[in-house]
């Protein structure tokens, strides 16, 4: 019997990027593609709520473009990439602490067979098949994050900073320096629904943006 091909799944293909484990590490992200939406406040909220639904209902017709004869040049079956989200506060680094005051990015990777033009056309497939959603805040967008520390923190959100310090350790132990700000940010990727998933089974990948820091011999 001829096996059929799994449909591409980047966190199986990519697991030194999705699948790190409980302990931090060392990685160098490269340019990759996203749709993106931008926010600000409790990601319980109205805003962010909706800016996911957005997001995958882009994504979603993306990977059903083969069904409306739109099939993108180099298209392959696929597996959903997961949402992920760059966070931080205005004029300052993130702080777990201030919900009301954050900023966010809410994204999802895209294969690379997604162009501009693609992404147009899932805009206006979107709007003419759910125009209840705003699509004009989304944008897409090639990310390149370079050099970061990741750790997969398993359990509640709330109990995040004490992954943060585990990084926080090993940058200290591998003269590296934390990164995080305006510009490169508290990265997080969501692996687990929690919708259907257990407070302290979640797995979340955490990272953060890092420099190696300069000898002073």
């Amino acid at each position: 019997m001829i096996k059929v091909p799994d449909k591409f799944d980047f966190k199986k293909e990519f697991k030194d990027l999705y699948m790190p484990k409980r302990n931090p590490v060392l990685v160098d992200v490269p340019a990759m593609n996203f749709i993106m939406i931008d926010g600000k406040g409790d990601p319980n909220g109205k805003e962010y709520q909706n800016a996911v639904s957005i997001l995958y209902a882009l994504a979603f017709i993306i990977k059903m473009s083969k069904m409306a004869d739109k099939q993108p040049l180099g298209y392959f079956e696929y597996v959903i990439p997961p949402l992920e989200g760059l966070w931080w506060c205005e004029g300052d680094r993130f702080h777990f602490d201030k919900r009301e005051s954050w900023l966010w990015t809410s994204m999802i990777r895209q294969p690379e067979f997604v162009t501009r033009e693609v992404f147009h056309w899932a805009v206006d497939e979107c709007r003419r098949k759910k125009p209840d959603l705003d699509v004009s805040l989304a944008r897409f967008e090639s990310f390149t994050e370079g050099l970061c520390v990741q750790i997969m923190h398993i359990g509640p959100y709330a109990d995040e900073p004490c992954s943060i310090k585990l990084m926080q350790q090993y940058m200290e132990e591998n003269n590296l320096r934390d990164a995080t700000g305006l510009e490169r940010k508290h990265h997080e990727i969501y692996l687990s629904d929690p919708r259907k998933t257990a407070p302290e089974k979640l797995k979340t990948v955490l990272r953060h943006p890092v420099e190696h820091m300069k000898s002073v011999f």
